[in-house]
């Protein structure tokens, strides 16, 4: 993957924008096709089912926190077989976004929803058991199918962001902060109009799950080879920027509240635990009906002594000690990221293994688990009873 970070100083894009085609092109087309397709080769199936490593002495597998995106399960299976051979325990639970996925006698999804406490978008794992949401649960689907949506809206805002002058605030600001020129604007502004064009052309066929924001940056990767590193990789930090001045301004009354989808998933009888504490700090202050709380992930690392100790000392405070806060892992891996071409790859993202949480049988971190009770083991244990 490339390494992309702010210029160091202001730079001129040597571009002749008048030669950059304002119309779709047979390029476009195949490009757009090739990123929103979700049928994978026989080389792609063997990249996921022949992972380049295998962890022999590993014997519990936990993998409540992974997204299997459009790779076929039965392909993923093949792969968690390799990668732990001599496994004797697991608990594995897919957790697609806004979308219900089930691996064997679990169901699971991540949802967004919002906390009205500090006004932001956060997230929720929720996990099932099969006889809990099957047959059951039409209020619950619909909120999913309705927050789904969102990351199609949020391109769609990301597009016009760039198109609609009315946002030409929030464009001047990702730009300044990233130093873009006016013809490095414009040069995305015109891959913009053409993906735009191309999505409302072929809209009713393409997959809904590719319809989100990071498609517009997937696009513009794929046009390194005519424009060159350099200006693809000012263009891309500029859309970085933008990016998050979008999701930023996102309207959070789309979302439902936290405590609602809590309420539903216990009315259920599913279980919940927080993800990546260290992007929604108060929400571990809420005292929420949760089940657990994700002390790591390869997103979520640098605290994660600090989360074991807090929420160690939140156990001790809590009234219903029977049933204690647990304390979870999560790889976050993203298998779609495995089928890319090397040269597209997020290598940070494609690098997270299912199952693979190293924090576990740190030393360094072993203290803190301990004066927890807390391990792979148990807490599969202890997990399972909830669910069941």
């Amino acid at each position: 993957m490339h390494s992309i970070t702010r210029p160091a100083r202001p730079t001129k894009n040597d571009v002749d924008l008048s030669l950059v085609p304002r119309e779709v092109t047979d390029d476009d087309t195949r490009i757009y096709r090739e990123l929103v397709s979700t049928d994978l080769s026989p080389e792609q199936i063997r990249q996921i089912e022949e992972p380049p490593r295998t962890y022999e002495r590993q014997k519990e597998v936990l993998a409540v926190h992974w997204h299997q995106e459009f790779v076929p399960l039965a392909a993923v299976r093949t792969r968690v077989q390799a990668l732990f051979p001599h496994r004797e325990e697991e608990l594995i639970i897919p957790t697609q976004h806004n979308v219900l996925s089930t691996w064997d006698g679990h169901t699971g999804v991540e949802v967004d929803c919002y906390s009205a406490g500090f006004n932001r978008k956060v997230q929720l794992l929720i996990h099932f058991a099969n006889e809990k949401i099957e047959g059951r649960g039409d209020v619950f689907r619909s909120m999913l199918d309705h927050t789904f949506k969102y990351r199609s809206g949020q391109l769609f805002e990301f597009l016009d962001t760039l198109l609609d002058r009315h946002f030409q605030d929030r464009v001047d600001e990702a730009a300044g902060e990233t130093w873009a020129d006016e013809d490095t604007v414009e040069f995305a502004r015109i891959h913009a109009a053409r993906l735009k064009e191309m999505i409302e052309q072929a809209y009713r066929s393409t997959p809904p799950e590719m319809i989100k924001n990071k498609l517009l940056r997937n696009y513009m990767d794929r046009w390194r080879e005519t424009y060159g590193d350099p200006l693809i990789d000012h263009v891309q930090v500029f859309l970085k920027a933008l990016k998050g001045i979008v999701k930023r301004n996102f309207a959070l009354d789309y979302f439902y509240r936290t405590e609602e989808v809590i309420e539903e998933v216990r009315s259920l009888g599913g279980c919940i635990v927080i993800p990546h504490p260290e992007q929604f700090w108060p929400v571990l202050l809420d005292d929420l009906n949760i089940d657990g709380i994700e002390v790591w992930n390869p997103q979520s690392f640098e605290y994660t002594e600090f989360l074991i100790d807090v929420v160690t000392r939140k156990n001790r405070e809590r009234a219903r000690a029977d049933r204690p806060i647990l304390i979870t892992m999560g790889d976050d891996c993203h298998m779609g990221e495995k089928v890319k071409d090397p040269r597209h790859q997020d290598a940070l993202k494609a690098s997270r293994e299912i199952g693979v949480q190293p924090p576990w049988d740190d030393l360094n971190i072993r203290k803190s688990l301990i004066v927890a009770r807390a391990d792979r083991s148990n807490l599969i244990r202890e997990y399972r009873a909830r669910l069941a």
